[in-house]
């Protein structure tokens, strides 16, 4: 019994309208096959849990199972889940700093929407989103800069800093260009943050063949698939965890990209494959087709 140590035995039994006898005769009894099932099913589930840094719910959860050849339904992966108290996290108030509520002002020279909420590409890198978020630390506030391929929904680039200065979005296009050499006509999509209309950004953007794009004001969802991009970071390495310093809150963030975001992370857009994985299998896919 789950509420063993909380309640006596006599009283449980007695609001259950149970014997004591019974109750004993249970608890001697090995466990039949739905519970040997149940008990191999959570080992694995947890292992799943731990490797999404308890971000997966259900769903993704049971896509995993089924990618391991696991056979069970959705509905008894919830189950699982839920007798064992795992649930998948969801982005919840980590509060604003005051320098990042502060909305854009408007720009005569933004630059079009491009995208058109059409969170898609036929190929690697011919359409780049970015963002920037906040994570707070007792020490003070630290900025992560993300660059995304839309295509795979891996993350290419990235920066951090205490500042939200306009080298910020400038650092984190600057290594996603020296990463992935995209080719010109690339869109860099973003909202309309001074950062992403700086001068440093736009010419980095002009010297590599980049057209940017931004979304309308004041419209989240013309850039929902960094949104979602953002809220799952946060949710998977900030949420649970209280962060001394910067330092402490930028290796964790670090960890967070470079493994559960571009590897583990499964996508239903991408057939339930993490970009690594789709981005793999679209490489072995188009060689035979070059040859």
């Amino acid at each position: 019994m789950l509420n063993e140590g909380a309640w006596p035995v006599a009283e449980m039994c007695s609001a259950l309208k149970a014997t004591r006898q019974g109750y004993c005769a249970r608890r001697g009894r090995p466990p039949g096959a739905r519970g040997r099932r149940d008990a191999e099913l959570s080992a694995k589930i947890s292992e799943i849990c731990a490797a999404s840094r308890g971000v997966y719910g259900a769903p993704k959860v049971f896509a995993e199972l089924r990618r391991a050849g696991v056979r069970t339904s959705r509905k008894r992966a919830a189950r699982v889940m839920r007798d064992n108290g795992w649930a998948g996290t969801t982005e919840g108030g980590a509060g604003r700093p005051r320098s990042a509520a502060k909305p854009a002002a408007p720009q005569a020279d933004a630059a079009p929407d491009l995208v058109r909420r059409d969170f898609s590409a036929d190929g690697p890198d011919r359409a780049w989103f970015a963002d920037i978020t906040y994570v707070r630390a007792h020490q003070g506030w630290i900025y992560p800069a993300v660059v995304m391929d839309i295509w795979s929904r891996g993350i290419v680039g990235w920066s951090m800093a205490p500042r939200m200065g306009a080298e910020l979005a400038d650092d984190a296009l600057r290594m996603a260009i020296a990463r992935r050499r995209p080719p010109r006509g690339c869109i860099h999509h973003s909202d309309h943050g001074s950062q992403h209309a700086s001068l440093p950004l736009g010419k980095t953007m002009r010297a590599a063949g980049i057209r940017p794009s931004m979304c309308s004001m004041s419209s989240p969802w013309d850039n929902a698939a960094m949104e979602s991009l953002m809220g799952l970071i946060k949710a998977g390495c900030v949420h649970a965890r209280t962060f001394e310093t910067r330092d402490q809150a930028a290796l964790e963030i670090f960890g967070c990209i470079g493994c559960p975001c571009n590897r583990v992370r499964i996508q239903s857009a991408l057939g339930n494959l993490g970009p690594e994985e789709f981005e793999a299998r679209h490489t072995e896919d188009a060689a035979p087709r070059a040859a």
